[in-house]
């Protein structure tokens, strides 16, 4: 049956689009709808496609209905509007797509019949989904948790829409700004047979080209078993770009194909000519005889008469010099037709490529390194939005439908989750758009928390049987909580997204001094109340008025809740004792100071205030240590160079930094639970150096900004560690947060590198952690947030925190980095890190699971009074976990989700990597029948990664390396003896859908 409809969209005329009823494809999508080849000659794949940023120099909303012409003209709505009646109208044509969060919003307002069109073209293989993620993620500064959850709910609208034939088989990342090896390891987890970029170093380039290694096969993991973390990889020619000459498009400025003699302009014979000639010299950096060709750029296609009509005449003409000789065929395709050929080219071995793309330079002087910390409070409220959402994901599933409709209102994790997903994106996330699409990510990210409160809100009345006046106080780092500050009587409850037990501690801002705190059980809980900081004080900038914080530590179960009583007590003598506990006094005048618990001791000299120790107290062993902030001065260009720093490029003027200052002002606080050295640098840097009781690591809670511009120089401000440790420039860095890279200084492990900025050109993404170490000892530093970070010299660490620039770096954003902050005097952010000083032997088993309980904190929840009963048939608990037991201590609980009506998502990751606990680094078996309380599960079913391929249907193309073949099923033994059973290797993620029946 068929069926017709009038399309009226930019066109002057009403096309006429008939659709198949069985809405089959004739040939099928797929490999199975690549168009044909000649084999003896060199084909060109041109692929139309266009690069749609969700925000950047508008916001979301602007791109898709095309606002703010004077910023960019960039319409997404016209663009999709404009290519389907085209596509439609010749089967030759191709067309791919990225973004699915534009695509998502464009088919909520098409008509039936339109969707049926398009997915008559997306099942004859004519339109294509590339990707598939709900954005293009950066690479840098994302977090693998993150990268999966926004590349899986891309994936999910596709598979639900499109069934088999949106599945992307090629991975695209044409415009981020270098690579992460483990971002190829997701995509080949994934089910991807291939990965295509465009940006790459300059030197790196020029090499793969001289030596023809633009396509390699990428080694992504030094951990799973292969092939499963191998990938082809290709770097696209021309970046993203059509070649000069060849662009067609009302944002292009190129001659169109003129093809009739009778006028005036007739140009087909020279660009027929000069298409050959640059076809063919783009063919020697490569190895076979196919090419691809990016037709599209940036928000390309709003009129996609005009591309369309140049590339029928192009493919036309140059095909039609054949006759007279020419090996040059020209073909529309799409990046999984040419990866297909590629695949299928006889008696080729790839090479194999083991390290990353970073960092990324397109000049001598040119670095993409400083975004690695640009817009650091966005990069921190991106990682706390992650946690929340890991919270809400959770609490969906333990409680069902309660969550979503409850006492509170109707909560929903589905605008968290489309926020997230945007907030991904290689201009979001990363810190390189302008300030008010920033604002607008943030804004984003606050309407999904807000839906995401309503659910704890549900789900957390449902579990303990208690109606209560929740509180959510999200400014606790800035001691910032109005509607507890001067209460009586009020609950603390905690929420652990971990599926292990935890101990932390809470500080809650009071403007009492007397309080009792009972845990679940009614039993006494030690407590202290200590008066806000100065430094705080000045941060809050009268956003909160609370006099003193009360702190106590919580256990929580895993993958479950506590709840604390707190009473507000009468002054009383009582007090006047327990205040006077606390010492508070200045350093002058002692001969040392120092902090310590039972594990670690930290030194400072007495007279700088500044830390010149730290000391493993179990070990018996001690690491001199000195950490003070300096800055650098932000290169404005020079002679040399008129490159400057910008939101993208850090380029310092001068290769040593300024030190913040030679000593600091100190005062020490310490109590039965914690210690504390507050050091001030300068009017707008301070920190404090703490220490809890039980803890393992030294916390240092950094206060920086506004950074002052006043003298008309740029700064980008480092906290750095100096030691004697002898590391031979050699330091290490997380990717992603998962598997650790080594580091040289000055040294790219595939291509000898001319080094130009030996600052800027040595620093690395760190997204977790950095660390060095000599042959006994290691100092590792977790990061609460993605920063920029390197090893200038043997010995030290330094961490860029936060920069203020006075210039843009010319790649398009169009403004300097000068955030203003709350107050438009500039920003002031606010961050930690921890410090682990242990044997190298013995430090993963510290690092790991600490940088896991980072960024899976657990949730604080306040609320006013003692509640009234959720129902009358509920015992109320104050207390409870949805778990049988914890898991083992190499094994996370990635993700815990609801995936749609009937079934629901859990992740088990092995957290730690080969050989680097002798306790951890093994195969552990988890028996899921057995492990949550919460529900049983019904069935159980593997899927890959990003959940659109059951685990069992996976098959990827295989590929000849020259040694082993790529592609093929892992034969390692699991041990898997039912479906329950699920044996995990070092770094190995597996992905389940399962349906539960709730207990």
């Amino acid at each position: 049956m068929a069926v017709a409809g009038c399309v009226r969209l930019l066109l002057p005329v009403c096309l006429i689009l008939t659709v198949r009823g069985d809405g089959e494809a004739p040939g099928g999508c797929g490999y199975q709808a690549c168009p044909p080849v000649k084999p003896k000659m060199l084909n060109v794949h041109l692929v139309p496609h266009t690069h749609d940023d969700v925000g950047w120099l508008k916001t979301v909303d602007q791109y898709y209905y095309g606002g703010r012409t004077g910023i960019q003209r960039a319409g997404v709505q016209y663009i999709l509007d404009s290519v389907i009646p085209y596509l439609y109208a010749d089967p030759a044509r191709r067309f791919i797509y990225v973004e699915v969060a534009f695509f998502y919003r464009w088919w909520k307002h098409q008509s039936e019949h339109m969707k049926k069109v398009v997915t008559q073209l997306v099942n004859e293989g004519r339109l294509e989904f590339v990707n598939g993620g709900w954005c293009m993620n950066d690479e840098a500064s994302t977090h693998y948790n993150s990268i999966i959850d926004q590349m899986t709910l891309g994936f999910q609208f596709l598979n639900d829409t499109f069934g088999e034939c949106g599945r992307p088989r090629v991975a695209w990342h044409i415009d981020p700004f270098g690579h992460s090896r483990e971002q190829a390891s997701l995509f080949a987890q994934m089910g991807f047979d291939g990965f295509f970029f465009g940006r790459l170093d300059y030197q790196d380039k020029e090499n793969r080209e001289n030596h023809r290694e633009m396509e390699q096969v990428w080694r992504a993991s030094a951990n799973l078993a292969k092939p499963n973390a191998d990938l082809f990889t290709g770097v696209l020619p021309n970046g993203y770009n059509p070649p000069s000459g060849f662009c067609w498009d009302v944002l292009c400025s190129d001659e169109p194909v003129k093809d009739d003699k009778d006028l005036e302009g007739y140009n087909v014979d020279a660009m027929v000519s000069y298409f050959i000639q640059i076809a063919r010299q783009q063919a020697k950096k490569y190895r076979t005889n196919h090419i691809i060709m990016t037709m599209g750029s940036d928000f390309h296609f709003q009129s996609a008469d005009m591309w369309y009509k140049n590339l029928d005449k192009l493919i036309e003409y140059v095909n039609a010099a054949q006759s007279n000789g020419s090996d040059v065929n020209v073909l529309y395709s799409t990046p999984s037709c040419y990866l297909y050929q590629l695949n299928k080219a006889a008696n080729l071995t790839w090479s194999v490529k083991s390290d990353d793309f970073f960092p990324y330079a397109d000049g001598a002087h040119m670095f993409w390194t400083g975004y690695f910390t640009s817009r650091p409070a966005l990069k921190r409220y991106e990682r706390l939005s992650n946690n929340f959402l890991q919270v809400c994901n959770q609490l969906e599933v333990l409680v069902d439908s309660a969550a979503n409709s409850g006492p509170y209102g109707v909560g929903d994790s589905s605008v968290l989750k489309r926020a997230m997903g945007v907030a991904q994106h290689h201009d979001a996330v990363s810190g390189t758009e302008k300030q008010h699409v920033a604002d607008d990510y943030g804004k984003l990210l606050a309407k999904g928390w807000g839906r995401c409160e309503v659910l704890v809100s549900n789900a957390l009345s449902a579990l303990s049987g208690m109606k209560q006046n929740f509180i959510f106080c999200n400014k606790l780092n800035i001691s910032v909580c109005p509607r507890i500050e001067e209460l009586a009587k009020f609950t603390v409850t905690l929420y652990n997204p971990l599926a292990r037990a935890v101990s932390v501690y809470v500080r809650i801002p009071v403007n009492g001094s007397h309080y009792s705190v009972a845990d679940p059980r009614g039993s006494s809980v030690l407590k202290q109340v200590v008066p806000v900081s100065e430094f705080t004080k000045a941060v809050r900038e009268g956003r909160g008025y609370a006099l003193n914080e009360l702190v106590f530590p919580v256990q929580v179960p895993a993958l479950g809740f506590s709840t604390y009583s707190v009473s507000r007590k009468s002054e009383n003598s009582v007090f006047s004792k327990l205040v006077w506990s606390v010492r508070r006094h200045q350093n002058q005048g002692q001969k040392e100071l120092a902090i310590e618990n039972e594990y670690i001791r930290v030194l400072f000299d007495a007279d700088t205030g500044l830390i010149t120790e730290i000391e493993n107290r179990q070990k018996n062993f001690s690491l001199p240590v000195n950490q003070n902030f300096y800055w650098y001065v932000a290169s404005p260009g020079d002679k040399e160079s008129s490159q400057t720093s910008g939101a993208y490029i850090f380029r310092p003027k001068l290769q040593t930094p300024f030190l913040m200052a030679k000593s600091a002002k100190t005062y020490t606080v310490q109590t039965d639970l914690f210690q504390e050295v507050y050091q001030n640098f300068s009017s707008w840097c301070s920190q404090v150096v703490r220490l809890y009781k039980n803890q393992k690591f030294v916390e240092l809670e950094w206060t920086v900004g506004p950074i002052p511009v006043g003298d008309h120089i740029g700064k980008e401000v480092i906290s750095r560690f100096d030691t004697p440790l002898r590391t031979d420039g050699t330091f290490y860095t997380d990717s992603n947060g998962r598997e650790i890279l080594r580091r040289r200084r000055d040294y790219r492990p595939t291509w000898k590198l001319n080094q130009t900025e030996p600052v800027a050109g040595n620093y690395y993404p760190v997204n977790t952690r950095i660390y060095m170490k000599d042959d006994k000892i290691q100092l590792t530093v977790l990061t609460d947030r993605s920063q920029g970070g390197s090893s200038i010299k043997d010995g030290s660490l330094e961490l860029m925190v936060h920069r203020r620039l006075l210039f843009d770096d010319n790649r398009g954003v169009g403004e300097a980095l000068s955030e203003p902050g709350y107050d438009g005097k500039g920003l002031v952010v606010r961050g930690k890190h921890l410090i682990f000083l242990d044997t190298v032997d013995a430090s993963a088993d510290l690092h790991r699971p600490q940088a896991q309980a980072e960024y899976m904190a657990p949730w604080i929840i306040m609320s006013e009074g003692s509640g009234t009963p959720y129902s009358t048939q509920l015992n109320h608990l104050s207390e409870f976990s949805a778990l049988k037991q914890d898991l083992p201590q190499n094994v996370h609980l990635l993700t815990l989700a609801r995936w749609d009506s009937q079934s629901f998502l859990i992740r088990l990751e092995h957290q730690f990597e080969i050989g680097e606990s002798s306790i951890y680094s093994k195969p552990v078996t988890v028996d899921l029948a057995n492990v949550f309380s919460a529900f049983e599960i019904t069935s159980i079913e593997e899927m890959s990664l990003g959940v659109n391929q059951r685990k069992a249907d996976e098959s990827r193309l295989i590929w000849k390396t020259g040694h082993e073949p790529l592609g093929v099923k892992s034969t390692s033994h699991r041990g898997d003896n039912s479906e329950h059973m699920v044996v995990l290797n070092p770094m190995e993620i597996r992905t389940f859908r399962v349906h539960i029946q709730h207990r």
